[in-house]
């Protein structure tokens, strides 16, 4: 293993890539990587290239047999959107690499702003299910004006979201958002994709199809409400307490 990662960007298209980048990212809750996986499976986007790298451990995905690679891109064939898929996990110290591949490829294109989408598992109310942004100024500007999402009130952006917002404070990128929504891991949080999705529609004027995805979402609900009261019924047995089953919920 070589001691700093490296991403090379190959692209195997040639049409005129234009328009904002959709970015999501391998992380707690798989939101963002499950919202822009949709959105390209269920509309109208070719692949036209992925990303290189070295220095991390690798994976190969693999879908209906046909193993792929773990970061991809992806342009649509009837509007002006490109897409980047990364099922990858790049920690944070790994982040500055990507960064740099994603820019120069984005450099010799037209694409002119880019959103991130990242869940965060932080503490949050039943009633504080929202998406909320981060973004420079003239993201805000020209992108969200008029736009019904609130600020994050505040915290710190890590990884590649904060490597990559960094950038463009910078001015060495287009204009950058990122919208955040909290999570509930392990994942996938299916809910918090389907907000990604409807945030797509309003502030993007996508139409997307999402009623599979909710359909996944209620059968993944029900399946964990089921564990946990069978967890709960085993634990009011007699002689079968909480000394043989801890008390631990995060699949909830």
């Amino acid at each position: 293993m070589v001691s700093e990662p490296t991403y090379d960007v190959s692209i195997s298209d040639d049409r005129r890539i234009e328009g904002p980048l959709l970015v999501g990212l391998s992380n707690l809750g798989l939101a963002g990587l499950t919202a822009v996986d949709h959105l390209i499976t269920h509309h109208e986007f070719d692949r036209i290239g992925h990303v290189r790298y070295r220095g991390l451990p690798g994976i190969t995905p693999v879908e209906n047999g046909e193993p792929r690679h773990p970061i991809r891109l992806y342009a649509s064939a009837e509007s002006d959107f490109a897409v980047l898929l990364n099922e990858l996990f790049v920690p944070v110290w790994a982040a500055e690499g990507l960064s740099d591949g994603i820019f120069e490829w984005v450099a010799t294109t037209d694409i002119d702003e880019i959103a991130v989408f990242h869940g965060v598992p932080y503490p949050h109310g039943p009633d504080e299910h929202d998406v909320f942004y981060v973004a420079t100024s003239e993201y805000e500007e020209q992108r969200l004006a008029g736009a019904d999402v609130s600020p994050v009130g505040g915290g710190v952006l890590d990884g590649v979201t904060g490597e990559l917002m960094g950038r463009s404070l910078e001015k060495e990128a287009p204009p950058i958002g990122a919208y955040v929504t909290p999570i509930h891991p392990p994942g996938p949080d299916l809910e918090a994709a389907l907000r990604f999705l409807g945030l797509l529609r309003t502030v993007y004027d996508l139409d997307i199809d999402d009623r599979q995805l909710r359909e996944r979402s209620a059968e993944l609900q029900q399946y964990y409400a089921e564990l946990a009261n069978r967890m709960e019924s085993l634990d009011t047995q007699d002689g079968m307490g909480a000394q043989h089953f801890p008390e631990d919920r995060m699949f909830m």
